[in-house]
């Protein structure tokens, strides 16, 4: 390149660069729809592990021929085969349509993950009606109060808080609607009485807890719990509703849920919560922390940080509410308890037996997820 080129013209190529990329990003997108097209009609699953660990290495190696680093090119093309597989999983719920004629209820449709259930319904062809005193989304029907409704829809589902769920299960067993009724709580032990209402008065009734936030555009890799309350034909309709995603379905019993739940959302909170707290509570200025910070401080920090932005009332009901929350509680002030004495009694094969036995546990759920992949 020439000497006598200016930055300006010089910036004007990074731009004209930039513009090309974003084009051939929107005509991948475009490819990709035509892929999930192909795919739906051949019956093929919309995500293939194989082909995407072949081209992730083949861009890697052409990345490092042109002098390019390698985990840049992965990176940048994980992020547009996420954007693919989105595309490609929302074109298959749509074209699935099964709630083609078919009504559905959200009670609390107008908060977050109601929201995201309005949409999900909405998708696959359900006409969705919200019962929320808030406003819903513009749009989409909405009353009130719940029980201004008929109650004759094919789905009733429940995205409200966990403090009034319970009421609203053993109110609607009262009513005994025909459809199929289930709730996207956290916590299961709360709503044990008003799902066992529903049950015994002859209702279509399961649980469902859906292991993502309501942010989330792609489920692939993502988990959806479904609580067997004994009613094959309800838990099989819940469980259809996502057949044609990429989630992975797991079925288990209302104590189960709860126990392992314990571990997964209570012991991941609390250590947060005690990571922050002790933080905050240290006397040092997270300007000067930030200073001096590692790489595992940066990411233990980056967690902590989105725990301190959820809601204070919803993480203190995942600790106090489940029945099995002292548990991991117990667990985790027994580890804490035996780090700090080896290390304050100079205890260096307690210490290291910590961290082996850590990375031995730790090593095991590598070897399943990557066999699972």
């Amino acid at each position: 390149m020439s000497d006598a080129v200016t930055l300006d013209e010089l910036r004007q190529r990074l731009n004209d660069l930039d513009r090309q990329l974003i084009e051939l990003a929107a005509e991948r997108k475009a490819v990709s729809e035509e892929v999930a097209r192909v795919k739906r009609s051949t019956g093929r699953p919309t995500r293939d592990y194989e082909r995407e660990k072949d081209v992730i290495l083949g861009v890697r190696t052409v990345a490092a021929e042109r002098g390019l680093s390698p985990e840049l090119a992965e990176q940048l093309l994980r992020l547009l085969i996420r954007s693919s597989l989105a595309t490609q999983e929302h074109a298959s719920v749509v074209a699935h349509g099964a709630g083609s004629g078919r009504r559905a209820l959200v009670i609390g449709g107008a908060g977050k993950m109601g929201g995201w259930f309005v949409s999900f319904l909405a998708s696959q062809g359900f006409a969705v009606e919200v019962a929320d005193p808030a406003p819903a989304a513009p749009g989409v029907q909405q009353v009130e109060d719940w029980r201004r409704t008929d109650l004759r829809h094919d789905y009733i589902v429940l995205a409200t808080p966990l403090g009034i769920t319970d009421a609203i299960l053993r109110d609607l067993a009262l009513r005994r609607p025909p459809g199929v009724i289930f709730d996207v709580g956290s916590l299961k032990s709360p709503l044990r009485a008003g799902l066992l209402a529903l049950r015994s008065h002859g209702c279509k009734v399961t649980s469902v807890h859906p292991m993502f936030g309501p942010d989330t555009e792609l489920l692939s890799g993502r988990h959806v719990v479904f609580v067997d309350l004994g009613n094959e034909a309800a838990l099989a309709a819940a469980r259809e509703l996502f057949a044609s995603t990429m989630a992975e379905q797991v079925v288990m019993s209302l104590d189960e849920h709860d126990r392992l739940i314990a571990y997964v959302l209570g012991l991941s909170h609390a250590l947060n919560i005690a990571f922050f707290t002790a933080l905050a509570e240290s006397g040092e200025a997270a300007p000067r922390l930030a200073r001096m910070s590692s790489t595992t401080f940066d990411a233990q920090l980056d967690v902590a940080s989105r725990v301190a932005q959820e809601s204070p009332d919803l993480y203190y009901e995942i600790q106090s509410l489940n029945d099995y929350g002292a548990e991991s509680l117990e667990a985790l002030s027994k580890a804490v308890e035996r780090l700090r004495t080896s290390v304050l009694s100079q205890d260096h094969d307690a210490f290291v037996a910590l961290m082996r036995r850590g990375r031995d546990y730790l090593e095991d759920r590598r070897t399943v997820t990557q066999r699972r992949a």
